[in-house]
């Protein structure tokens, strides 16, 4: 391949990769943080299309015009089906027990979406899972259960849909990985957010409440960009950085999530979050120490 065809590699810098991820992280917790703010005002379902139909809005104009019909071309229909699915869970689950589960317990709980991964990778990717691995997943399991405290006063189903959507966004995380290999990543992009938005939209003729205000309307359209934005920062991240460097940065969440949700309501951590997060957190370092070991 002549030199001037060849695709520009990104340099190693690895401090521009933590700067684009820990702007990745704060932004996360404020956007969960609005998601309680309006389901609590409108139902979740309306937020929802709004946040994905935005999200498919911003996908058509910034890779149609450069992709054209190449964008709608697919190898593997099916699986994209399936990521629309598990996508569109991670969503629904989350944004229907925002405002009944407190930011920093939500943001815990979600932790665990890696390690289902990594469970879940073995008998659908064939990944052999080792010892260490599935004892990471037991361990982050157990760290929810200190968390959501079942049986307890304290529990509330709403945790339950928070776990639901941790498993869901894992298996969209997965089957990413399998269509990665034949569809763009822009093609996989583009008809999660189509798939999604075009299922949410059956939810929003029966559970629509117009806007009270430009601020409510403002903030509705702020998670489709906000999300957007962060999750390409997250990409620019580990293209500017190794995994094994990025990954654990995601757990800082933590720090804006105590903070946002204190400011805006009042929210303080106890005893039992703070330890349940702190074993979620082990656990999933504890996998990424295992793979980044591997590969040395």
């Amino acid at each position: 391949m002549p030199p001037s065809l060849t695709p520009p590699v990104p340099a190693y810098r690895p401090w521009l990769g933590i700067f684009f991820m820990c702007v990745a992280c704060a932004l996360f917790p404020v956007q969960n943080a609005v998601v309680k703010l309006l389901t609590g005002i409108y139902p979740f379902q309306e937020v929802v299309w709004v946040r994905l139909a935005t999200h498919l809005v911003l996908m058509c104009v910034v890779f149609l015009p450069r992709r054209g019909l190449a964008l709608l071309r697919t190898r593997a229909p099916l699986q994209q089906v399936i990521c629309s699915a598990g996508l569109l869970g991670a969503t629904f689950f989350f944004f229907a027990a925002a405002k009944s589960v407190g930011v920093t317990e939500a943001i815990a709980i979600s932790f665990i979406s890696p390690l289902v991964v990594t469970f879940l990778a073995w008998p659908i990717l064939g990944e052999r899972i080792t010892v260490v691995r599935l004892a990471s997943v037991v361990i982050g399991f157990a760290g929810v259960l200190i968390v959501i405290r079942p049986g307890s006063s304290v529990f509330q189903w709403a945790s339950l849909l928070i776990v639901a959507s941790a498993v869901s966004y894992a298996v969209y995380q997965i089957i990413v990985r399998r269509v990665a290999a034949v569809d763009s990543p822009a093609t996989t992009a583009f008809y999660s957010a189509l798939g999604c938005t075009l299922v949410a939209s059956l939810f929003v003729p029966f559970n629509w409440k117009t806007p009270e205000n430009w601020r409510d309307l403002a903030l509705m359209l702020s998670l489709g960009v906000s999300g957007g934005f962060g999750h390409y920062c997250v990409a620019r991240a580990f293209s500017y950085a190794p995994a094994n460097l990025i990954a654990p940065l995601n757990y800082t969440q933590m720090i804006g999530s105590v903070v946002v949700g204190y400011l805006m309501f009042a929210e303080v951590p106890d005893f039992y979050t703070w330890t349940g997060s702190a074993v979620i957190i082990v656990a999933g370092l504890l996998v990424g120490w295992q793979g980044r070991k591997k590969k040395s």
